[in-house]
């Protein structure tokens, strides 16, 4: 029994091989030397598929990391004494001093550690605290 392009099927159903699937001409493979390659976008139709991926890659990924890290940078700016915050390494603290780049928290009573002011994951409202 004959299938898709003259193939013989194989008794199973399958299809012999898998050569099926290729396209008929691939220009990058038979076009002739000097040849013009087909179609309105020359030779840039076979970078537009990357262009495309990196579109959606700025888009899906790039783009929303850049926000994140704009709007990190404008918390970390407009922090203030007594903010309470959440530092990278999951200490939790009260704000009693600032400078250009250290924070020295309260993170107990009369118990203060200085940080990094970028080690300051996010601040803290007055929902999320624990009840005592």
């Amino acid at each position: 029994m004959k299938g898709f392009n003259g193939m013989r099927l194989v008794g199973s159903g399958l299809l012999a091989g898998w050569a099926f699937l290729a396209p008929r001409s691939w220009s990058w493979a038979q076009d002739a030397p000097g040849a013009q390659p087909a179609g309105p976008f020359g030779q840039l139709s076979g970078f537009i598929p990357f262009l495309l991926i990196f579109v959606l890659f700025y888009l899906l990924l790039i783009l929303p990391q850049q926000r994140r890290q704009k709007k990190h940078r404008a918390m970390l700016e407009a922090l203030k004494k007594n903010d309470k915050v959440a530092t990278t390494g999951g200490i939790y603290g009260t704000v009693m001093s600032l400078s250009k780049e250290m924070v020295t928290l309260e993170i107990a009573p009369n118990v203060r550690i200085k940080i990094r002011r970028d080690a300051i994951a996010d601040l803290r409202t007055g929902d999320d605290e624990e009840s005592k």
